[in-house]
């Protein structure tokens, strides 16, 4: 895998439900998000990271899945200048995998978000979208 040298804010968020222990969300996150920086912020845990090799695991799994169309079109549909995003599955995440939800309904905890900002935002879209 070839990371591009691009520069790139990546946040997650992802709500704390009271019967949920703040300590597995910042888990879940940190499994999916290696090289993020975790803050329990009121009733959400809050991450952000500057490197694009936090977006290793999603890379992978959209190789490993070919889920390409499904990345491509959230990634698509949710941008707006120079930002995209996408949900991913909170338990899923915890158990270590990737799953992406085209609704936040369908992470029943709530999801995770996944918002992108760089001024070469398609570039990065290209990449984890269509990996080499």
């Amino acid at each position: 895998m070839k990371i591009p040298n691009i520069h790139c804010k990546i946040e997650m968020i992802c709500p704390v439900n009271l019967s949920e222990d703040p300590e597995k969300v910042k888990q879940a996150i940190s499994n999916i998000f290696p090289f993020s920086e975790i803050k329990n912020e009121n009733f959400s845990i809050k991450a952000q990271s500057k490197e694009l090799r936090s977006l290793e695991k999603i890379y992978e799994t959209i190789f490993s899945t070919q889920s390409q169309k499904s990345y491509t079109r959230n990634l698509e549909n949710n941008l707006e200048d120079d930002s995209t995003w996408f949900f991913l599955n909170k338990q899923a995440a915890f158990v270590e995998k990737v799953a992406i939800c085209d609704e936040a309904e369908e992470s029943p905890l709530g999801p995770i978000k996944v918002t992108l900002t760089s001024s070469n935002i398609d570039e990065i879209i290209d990449w984890i979208a269509f990996p080499n």
